[in-house]
């Protein structure tokens, strides 16, 4: 099989022909359809996250079919397409997992980090945190879900109930929760980089309430701002921008270190809080979720071998909605696509 595998932190990615890998007892192997490309991939690849296995091949959102399982997997058939995401592994034993805190379990493995991921033809992975897919996604518009939507989701109900949410840096998360804020009602303020007409433009397709730039001001003040940039200079103009009692969660696993501000911004109960990973029941109610709500994931498509230059272009900013590495594809296309409940 052939994977792009990551030899050295902050290097090229290296195509590779590999041995197909076999099933543990408890895993399933999947003919990967589908990976899309996180910013999580780059923070790991750029080596801003410190410890990965390598060498690795990267990728955590995973759409695949399976070809074979272990002697105990009972969950899924041959053929089943599901999808893996960041959170792989478990110890099932501590306080954390005990009490359905599994994201903060402190023996957890990763996909793409500690274990090998999608940039491949063909992955592995445990079959607790495997799960079916919706039918009313294609292969690439599913890919972005178990990531950029799995966190985004997370993110908005740590969140609370709010009804007037920010969203801090319009990407591939933003663009997936900003479709479920407004399936609930909520009204959705975007904050791209300044000047960003483009990702201004694309927020208010998505039914923003208003759009502008990370750097001004909303017309009002917010029950919650969602961060999903990693730029902690956001922190403080979230603060600023969140009412007495608001809510500024910041999504990613990543971020630059957060300036100093006065007191008087976190006063009045405002809380600053943090998403770690995600859970197997963020998924299990995630995924319907997004059916129900006709999620559009706008993406752009790239073969394999492109790894490296799907990476750029997020690196750079040069991408609206999420890169989808497509084991086969021929050549680089943009699509927009939507979920259907006739299964288109």
């Amino acid at each position: 099989m052939q994977a792009m595998v990551l030899r050295k932190s902050r290097e090229r990615l290296m195509a590779e022909e590999r041995d197909v890998p076999a099933p543990g007892p408890d895993e399933v192997v999947l003919r990967v359809a589908a990976c899309a490309v996180c910013r999580t991939d780059l923070h790991v690849v750029d080596g801003e996250l410190k410890r990965p296995k390598l060498p690795l091949v990267p990728g955590h959102e995973i759409v695949g079919h399976v070809v074979a399982k272990g002697s105990r997997v009972e969950k899924f058939a041959l053929g089943d397409r599901v999808g893996v995401p960041w959170l792989g592994w478990t110890c099932g034993e501590c306080d954390y997992c005990r009490t359905g805190r599994e994201n903060l379990c402190e023996r957890a493995r990763f996909t793409g980090y500690d274990i090998d991921g999608g940039y491949a033809e063909v992955a592995v992975a445990d079959q607790r945190y495997v799960f079916p897919l919706p039918p009313g996604f294609d292969d690439v518009a599913a890919a972005p879900l178990l990531c950029a939507g799995l966190i985004g989701h997370r993110t908005l109900r740590m969140a609370g109930d709010p009804r007037r949410i920010g969203i801090y840096g319009f990407g591939a998360a933003a663009h997936i929760v900003a479709q479920i804020a407004r399936y609930e009602g909520r009204e959705v303020f975007a904050l791209t980089r300044p000047g960003d007409r483009a990702a201004q433009d694309f927020a208010r397709g998505l039914g923003a309430f208003w759009a502008g730039g990370s750097d001004e001001m909303p017309p009002e003040k917010l029950d919650a701002a969602l961060i999903f940039a990693p730029v902690g200079a956001l922190v403080p103009a979230a603060l600023r921008a969140v009412k007495p009692g608001g809510v500024v969660v910041c999504g990613g696993i990543h971020m630059s270190d957060i300036p100093s501000f006065p007191y008087a911004l976190l006063w009045e109960e405002r809380v600053l809080r943090s998403v770690a990973n995600l859970t197997r029941a963020d998924a299990e109610a995630f995924l319907p979720l997004a059916a129900a709500a006709g999620v559009r994931t706008e993406t752009v498509t790239y073969p394999l071998s492109a790894a490296n230059e799907a990476l750029d272009d997020l690196r750079s900013g040069r991408l609206q909605g999420a890169a989808v590495l497509v084991p086969g594809a021929p050549a680089l296309s943009a699509t927009s696509a939507p979920a259907t409940s006739s299964g288109r």
